[in-house]
């Protein structure tokens, strides 16, 4: 046999291992694709010896890729995506919204609620509590009407009767009470010249606010008298000051009054309270350091009245003559008796309501700035 013909016949005899592998290109990732096509020559055991360290080569390799591209593929998981771009359609879609809905809250605080149509009236679901409140011109008025009126939001069923000590009514508190949000009527009424305080008087000296109160009351009654059912309507008269503090459960202690409520007051008479006593639910005597013999030693801001009792006695007002000390008793001489007070605020032992009062500002800077013409803006209100 020719030595063309031995290696024919050798290369057609000596079967040995094939290893195919395809590299498939995708993306930005490489995946290998191993094929393997063993057959194994029976006439030589030494090659198949070969092919199985070539097979066990070639398994460690693709275990190798595998894994290195599971590591990969679980980096590439792992990593965190920029959505900025997603997200800004979303958030400009909040900011649209939320600027339609101030625009629209705003548009209701400035409808007038006391001159809402009859028809969208709603009746309420629990007594109104009616708040009379007097006022006037000072630096620091526009300060204490904001907190009060901040309280007073808070307040379900509220009307707000806002009495200015003053021949017109100002243009600061008709803005001011415009943009409120509540449910407010807007009067004045001036006090007389000999009533009123002087510079350097204490604030004690003179009864204060009884011509606005009054008128309050004038107001409150005209506009009830109107309404069906005006003797059996459900309501509550409050007398706020506007410089005290007042906590958010005193107006729900007071809305179930049936004649006259009564609760103490902190920081009041040169005290750290004044309150009615109670025994047996009943108030038999008052806590106070002057003149506890009056009728009714009662700060204003330490008792309600019910509107029903209020409209029932056209008559019952407050004296703008009477004595230091014996304004509240001149209004309720004429409503009620000691034996007929209800106590609240957990039988008169709980302060809900304090005497508070701004401290005068000093304006010495300032007047001194005007002597020169270089005084604040006069439009900028304060």
């Amino acid at each position: 046999m020719t030595t063309k013909q031995l290696a024919k016949q050798k290369q057609t005899n000596n079967w040995f291992a094939c290893l195919v592998v395809s590299l498939c290109i995708s993306s930005d990732k490489l995946v290998f694709c191993p094929m393997l096509c063993v057959c194994v020559c029976s006439r030589r055991v030494a090659m198949a010896t070969r092919m199985k360290l070539k097979l066990k080569t070639v398994f460690v390799l693709y275990f190798m890729v595998s894994l290195m591209g599971l590591i990969y593929a679980l980096m590439q998981l792992g990593q965190r995506c920029d959505c900025a771009e997603h997200d800004m359609p979303k958030d400009r879609t909040i900011s649209r919204l939320r600027g339609e809905l101030h625009r629209l809250q705003e548009q209701m605080r400035k409808a007038e609620p006391t001159k809402l149509p009859h028809k969208l009236a709603v009746k309420p679901a629990q007594p109104t509590i009616y708040i009379i409140t007097p006022t006037y011109t000072r630096f620091v008025q526009k300060a204490e009407l904001t907190r009060l009126a901040q309280t007073f939001l808070h307040v379900p069923q509220l009307h707000w009767i806002l009495v200015e000590d003053s021949p017109h009514k100002t243009p600061l508190v008709s803005g001011f009470l415009a943009s409120s949000g509540l449910a407010y009527t807007h009067l004045h009424t001036p006090t007389p010249r000999d009533r009123k305080l002087q510079e350097g008087d204490p604030s004690w000296l003179k009864p204060r606010g009884a011509e606005q109160r009054n008128e309050g009351l004038r107001w409150l009654r005209e506009d009830r008298r109107g309404q069906p059912g005006a003797d059996t309507q459900l309501g509550v008269v409050y007398f706020a000051d506007d410089d005290n503090t007042y906590s958010l459960q005193l107006f729900e202690e007071m809305r179930g009054t049936q004649r006259v409520s009564v609760w103490p007051v902190g920081l009041v008479g040169g005290m750290r309270y004044e309150r009615p006593v109670v025994e047996g639910g009943k108030v038999v005597r008052f806590h106070t350091g002057w003149r506890p013999s009056r009728p009714f030693p009662l700060d204003m801001a330490g008792f309600a009245v019910s509107l029903k009792l209020v409209i029932a006695n056209q008559d019952a007002c407050f004296d703008g003559d009477a004595p230091m000390g014996f304004l509240e008793s001149s209004f309720l001489q004429g409503l009620v008796t000691m034996d007929e007070l209800e106590p609240k605020a957990e039988n008169c032992t709980k302060v809900l309501v304090w005497h508070t009062r701004t401290e005068k500002p000093k304006m010495k800077r300032e007047e001194a700035l005007q002597k020169q013409g270089l005084g604040s803006d006069t439009a900028v209100e304060v």
